[in-house]
């Protein structure tokens, strides 16, 4: 298990690796974005923990790079500010967790094992779920809607995923945190609003449909035709 260290305050970066490391998690780190971008695209890692405000090319821009050829290695970003517009950004660039300074060392590692674990291939994932004219192959955990491939980033995917195996069935905003995230991390419900919105504007939006439903005080399903 190897993770990326992308932050440029020394004494920070210094401390998440010996969090990290404790764990028994390797460790590479960086201090600048462009130097970063080259190792993400020279480098294989299971999780990049990435701070926004950086010398040479910002967090936003290094994830929205990267999610240009990597969809499914988990992005947790690091901010000093806990603003709404920001963590819209961020996820909307492509990352899959958020985390504001200060925070607790424990915290952030159990995060990233809550990302990796996840966003590992399961057993029994080879299967095809099928939506009317949405495929989601699992075992290359691509979605494809009328022949048309289509991009998400890793969160999205297992939110998709979820509703997909409910098919007709009232997933909760609770039952998405818990699925996904698991009990140890705390996770706001508006997340959740925020990354369904990004679903309907890649699933529904560019083919007229409307298949994410809400289910007002309840949560969301997939209406197939």
């Amino acid at each position: 298990m190897k993770v990326l260290i992308i932050e440029d305050d020394p004494l920070l970066n210094e401390n998440i690796r010996g969090a990290l490391n404790a764990e028994g998690i390797q460790t590479e780190f960086v201090f600048d974005g462009q130097l970063a971008v080259r190792m993400l695209r020279q480098k294989k890692f299971d999780c990049i923990v990435l701070d926004i405000n950086l010398p040479g090319k910002n967090g936003f821009e290094i994830c929205k790079d990267f999610r240009t050829y990597n969809s499914s290695t988990p992005v947790l970003i690091l901010t000093a500010f806990d603003e709404l517009e920001d963590k819209i950004h961020g996820y909307d660039c492509g990352a899959d967790d958020y985390l504001t300074k200060p925070f607790f060392m424990r915290e952030l590692t159990l995060r990233i094992h809550s990302l990796i674990r996840r966003s590992a291939p399961q057993q029994g994932d080879s299967k095809q779920i099928v939506m009317g004219d949405i495929v989601i192959d699992q075992s290359k955990k691509s979605v494809e809607r009328s022949n048309t491939e289509i991009n998400l980033t890793p969160r999205e995917y297992q939110i998709l995923c979820m509703l997909g195996k409910n098919v007709g069935e009232i997933v909760t905003k609770e039952q998405l945190i818990e699925g996904i995230w698991g009990t140890s991390v705390n996770v706001n419900t508006n997340t959740i609003e925020v990354y369904v919105n990004f679903l309907r504007n890649k699933i529904d939006k560019p083919f007229g449909k409307k298949s994410i439903r809400t289910k007002v005080g309840y949560g969301y399903y997939i209406e197939t035709e």
